[in-house]
């Protein structure tokens, strides 16, 4: 009698994997965003926990890098950078640059570095690469804060810089660069989870990927010292955001309606084929981890 009844039970909530290829289920994720901030809080926190400089990395690798790009391409290899001094031009390329490595690499691994978690207890693991994106808004807030301050020097000594009307819609431009790295980041870490060499290239995939994107130097001269080539940079998405990020901010250069739309395209597609690929992983990705 009692093995009838418990086959009778009906349990208020039943965990199960997810059956739908296309469900995204996005209003899980809002039910769980206490979550969601407790996760952007342990990445802030945490990450520079145990370290001498603390956030000061955050500030340091900006800097240098900047100061590298301007001895070598500037200053050696004399790329012209119009008006804009060299310094502030690189500066703003790595800046917005910056925001979209740290949402692809901090992503691309969420399985593997979340594999014990992931195996104790059950929330939606679409939160977790989510809250990259967003604790990496802050580390982004922090760099452009450095801009800002560098633009005011360079302003002050009489440098022909200035803000584009174009630069109010400058936010909606960093949530484009932080879709795209998002999307783009969950496919790779589902594609970790199978395929374990795709982690060792993901490093060298972002060095060379960010010497295609014009960040370092203007995209018409891509185009104009090796046009055969011209064709790398001018289907790269990326490469219309550093340019009209560069646009907005310093006045310089130009914008592109089709590259932007392009742009667009590519991330909201990039960004559900990601979103669809992870949801498929997570139903059994603790047997391959």
């Amino acid at each position: 009698m009692n093995n009838q009844e418990n086959n009778t039970t009906d349990w208020l909530f039943e965990i199960t994997p997810k059956n739908n290829f296309f469900s995204l289920n996005l209003k899980e994720v809002w039910q769980y965003r206490d979550l969601l901030m407790l996760f952007v809080k342990r990445d802030v926190v945490t990450v520079y926990k145990q370290t001498v400089l603390g956030p000061l990395w955050y500030l340091i690798q900006p800097l240098f890098t900047s100061i590298t790009f301007t001895i070598i391409f500037n200053n050696l290899a004399g790329i012209s950078t119009g008006n804009v001094p060299p310094f502030l031009f690189n500066l703003a390329g790595i800046t917005v640059w910056n925001y979209f490595t740290a949402c692809l690499t901090g992503t691309s691994n969420t399985f593997g570095a979340n594999a014990g978690i992931f195996g104790k207890v059950y929330f939606p693991r679409l939160i977790v690469p989510i809250s990259i994106v967003i604790s990496n808004l802050i580390k982004f807030g922090i760099q452009f804060l450095i801009f800002i301050a560098f633009y005011i020097y360079y302003y002050a000594q009489g440098a022909a810089i200035s803000l584009n009307a174009a630069a109010v819609l400058f936010p909606l431009l960093i949530v484009l660069m932080g879709v795209l790295g998002l999307g783009m980041g969950m496919f790779i870490s589902s594609l970790v989870t199978k395929y374990r060499d795709f982690s060792y290239l993901i490093s060298f995939g972002v060095q060379l990927l960010m010497y295609l994107s014009a960040v370092m130097y203007p995209m018409a001269l891509i185009k104009e010292k090796i046009p055969s080539y011209g064709w790398l940079v001018q289907y790269n998405p990326l490469a219309y955001v550093i340019e009209t990020a560069r646009y907005m901010l310093l006045n310089v250069g130009n914008i592109s309606i089709w590259g932007l739309g392009y742009t667009v395209a590519v991330t909201v597609v990039v960004f559900l084929v990601g979103v669809l690929i992870f949801n498929k992983t997570e139903k059994s990705f603790i047997d391959t981890v």
